[in-house]
């Protein structure tokens, strides 16, 4: 029988999908532990508290007893894994936001979800100062073992998340798109070397249609993710000083590198130097001097082992299966004949598999013959 862990992601995760669902209408249904029930009658849906649209919508979703079953099969699909509040791999620095996100999807390297992050954002169209200084701050932020957080956009997001790559700090990026399909078209390479080296994370559901909301969904995650974020040129009613304006709001700090004051380009950064809401930063070195206990934490988390170059890395990346593999057994224990079943991958491969993702330490075997992600 299902854990209450399990019963109660599998909810959350459920109800965001379901279209019409906003985050209120997720949290009121975890205020009331809907997931001790199997199904739910219209009233009991209306009586929590949700419009009587997403009442029905939620009523045809969940009057099926397999809804359980169909979210953990889906939920192998995309190579992606899915991280709710309540699980322990869901970055602790979202909770720290008003309305942190129900369900992030990712791929790629969970562990820079645990390291000091710094983000770098600014214009598609960068000028070739622009870019210098992107790829610049971001390889040094790296070197020093921060992690760089950015949008996968053309441009400074791009330079940043190329740089950044390169060194032990590593790069999120956050998309505003599901998380298996990338957004630029030309930044396909980059994306496919993100889910292999970085992290891709979206909190978009998989078949999910663009739409402009959901670049400002993508900004807000940046700002939450990183202790500080750093404008690096941008108009002034750009996608960058939106990113900007949360990081205010979030209580985060913030800082702009100044450029001509008749390059239109500078207007964002320069305004928000100008104004006070961003410091001047036009090297790495006064991001320490301005904040030390970044530089503590890099120190730390370096200290610990944490950052290690090149050591084990290729033990980290996972094969499409094996990620297909820790997503089912992040919702419960399995054996591997359901393991089979849900997957259907040939059982010779699939005791291989699990053999590699055992010496991986990703997941491990249990008396009984049952297997538990770590």
């Amino acid at each position: 029988m299902d854990n209450e862990h399990t019963l109660r992601r599998r909810m959350v995760i459920a109800f965001y999908e379901l279209p019409g669902i906003g985050w209120h209408a997720v949290q009121k249904a975890v205020l009331h532990q809907l997931w001790n029930k199997r199904s739910w009658s219209m009233q009991e849906l209306l009586d929590i508290g949700l419009k009587r649209e997403q009442a029905e919508t939620a009523e045809r979703f969940f009057k099926n007893a397999s809804w359980m079953e169909t979210v953990a099969r889906q939920r192998g699909e995309g190579d992606a894994l899915v991280l709710t509040p309540f699980d322990e791999n869901y970055p602790s620095i979202l909770l720290e936001i008003a309305q942190p996100p129900w369900v992030l999807y990712a791929k790629g390297r969970l562990d820079l979800l645990d390291r000091p992050a710094v983000a770098i954002v600014g214009t598609r169209v960068p000028t070739a100062y622009g870019r210098h200084m992107a790829a610049t701050i971001a390889q040094e932020l790296s070197e020093a073992g921060i992690t760089v957080v950015s949008g996968l956009a053309r441009g400074i997001d791009s330079k940043a998340h190329e740089a950044a790559m390169e060194g032990p700090g590593g790069t999120i990026a956050v998309l505003p798109t599901p998380i298996d399909t990338c957004y630029p078209a030309e930044n396909a390479s980059l994306f496919r070397r993100l889910a292999e080296s970085g992290l891709l994370l979206s909190e978009t559901p998989i078949g999910t249609k663009l739409h402009p909301g959901q670049f400002h969904q993508r900004n807000r995650i940046i700002a939450a993710l990183s202790r500080a974020t750093i404008v690096v040129e941008g108009a002034r009613k750009s996608g960058s000083l939106i990113t900007a304006k949360h990081a205010l709001q979030m209580d985060r700090e913030l800082f702009a590198v100044p450029g001509q004051i008749t390059s239109p380009k500078s207007d964002g950064p320069n305004e928000l130097i100008r104004e006070g809401r961003a410091r001047l930063i036009s090297e790495t070195s006064q991001l320490f001097e301005e904040l030390p206990w970044l530089r503590d934490q890099a120190d730390r988390y370096v200290d610990s082992g944490g950052v290690s170059g090149q050591v084990n890395q290729a033990a980290a990346v996972l094969e499409p299966e094996e990620r297909k593999l820790i997503a089912f057994l992040q919702d419960q224990p399995l054996s591997i004949n359901e393991l089979h079943e849900l997957s259907a991958i040939p059982f010779g491969h699939l005791n291989a598999l699990l053999l590699n993702l055992c010496i991986k330490r990703k997941i491990e075997l249990q008396p009984g013959s049952i297997y538990i992600a770590l």
